[in-house]
């Protein structure tokens, strides 16, 4: 077994802090990955403060991961030491069901195991994530970095970046569509750059006007004060789709509104308490959609990968160490981060140097 060390919760109310596990060995088709950089999800902040259900404790969170591999399994022809590679939000499925043959890991019918709070396929065994010194996973779930993406600002895009990528790719969004963005956040800063980049005409929804030069900067064209009913009347049906990343309950009608007919709306963000009902004529009316997306299997994600690097996209991060973790789980409450908070590792080997 390898000796691994990192940042864990016991319980729902107290504080991440240092613990030390066990990783397995590689096996033929495993990679070591030395842990360089892991991005801070929110998801991470509601699984270890037990707000969604099933929280496996001890919780230590990360799937954002960028690494260099230092060992390959006997099988692995894909990797080798040296490589930087990158883990995402699974490291394991079914692989038989008809979502995992369909490349779409992400549903599997089984379960998926997701980087950490697992649990295991066969064993039920918890899982530990990216908040730590070393990982062992399945070849067949690990990603190759492209050259010229920036490590530490490439490790948001292996949960926001593929969140947001793969409902655009899924709607066919393309150059000369009007979409529009909801939410200017970690996952809504990736929209913006994303469907900037595949041509389409974008519109950030936020309720802040204080975000409207951070907007236009990713990359939007235009930016609408979702509480400036003038400015929101002036939009309807017009967009062929729309993306809401907030995390938050609200009217989800004030957007549907919005769209043309045959236009969609999918949903990414993950509010603990449902959105108030939709009326339903807002969708029959005009043959509109209401759907929701969940991250992407491993090819798309590789697909998403490459597509940030042609395209030079990258997160907007803020570097933090290991040891600041808890206050910037504080700050992620606040909104206060531009726009996603990355641990730098190296931090946490100073401290179990010392």
């Amino acid at each position: 077994m390898i000796r691994a060390f990192g940042y864990a919760a016991q319980d729902a109310t107290t504080p991440l802090a240092p613990f030390t596990f066990e990783r397995r060995e590689p096996r033929e088709s495993d990679v070591e990955i030395d842990i360089l950089y892991c991005g801070v999800c929110h998801s991470d902040l509601h699984t270890v403060r037990s707000e969604w259900s099933g929280t496996l404790y001890p919780c230590l969170p990360g799937h954002e991961i960028v690494g260099r591999v230092t060992r390959v399994g006997s099988g692995v022809q894909k990797f080798k030491p040296g490589d930087l590679v990158g883990v995402g939000c699974i490291v394991d499925s079914c692989r038989t069901c008809n979502s995992c043959r369909d490349g779409l890991e992400q549903y599997c019918e089984v379960g998926f195991t997701g980087t950490y709070n697992g649990p295991e396929q066969g064993t039920g065994a918890n899982t530990y994530g990216g908040y730590s010194n070393v990982i062992v996973v399945d070849a067949s779930f690990v990603l190759r970095i492209p050259d010229g993406l920036d490590p530490a600002a490439a490790a948001p895009l292996l949960c926001a970046g593929i969140t947001t990528y793969s409902p655009l790719r899924r709607w066919r969004v393309q150059r000369g569509q009007k979409v529009g963005i909801v939410g200017l956040g970690g996952l809504g800063h990736m929209a913006v750059k994303i469907a900037r980049a595949m041509g389409a005409h974008v519109v950030l929804f936020t309720t802040s006007p204080n975000k409207r030069e951070d907007a236009l900067a990713l990359g939007a064209h235009e930016v609408v004060v979702s509480r400036d009913k003038e400015a929101m009347a002036a939009q309807r049906n017009s967009f062929d789709f729309i993306l809401d990343t907030v995390a938050a309950p609200h009217d989800l009608d004030s957007y549907l509104v919005l769209l043309a007919r045959d236009g969609a709306m999918v949903l990414v963000g993950a509010p603990a308490e449902p959105h108030p009902a939709t009326t339903v004529f807002n969708l029959i009316m005009k043959r509109r959609q209401l759907a929701g997306s969940l991250i992407g299997g491993i090819a798309e994600t590789q697909e998403m990968l490459d597509f940030c690097a042609q395209n030079g996209i990258t997160a907007e991060i803020e570097m933090i160490p290991i040891q600041s973790i808890n206050q910037a789980y504080e700050r992620m409450l606040r909104s206060d981060v531009k726009y996603r908070f990355v641990i730098d590792m190296a931090s946490l080997k100073q401290e179990a140097a010392a």
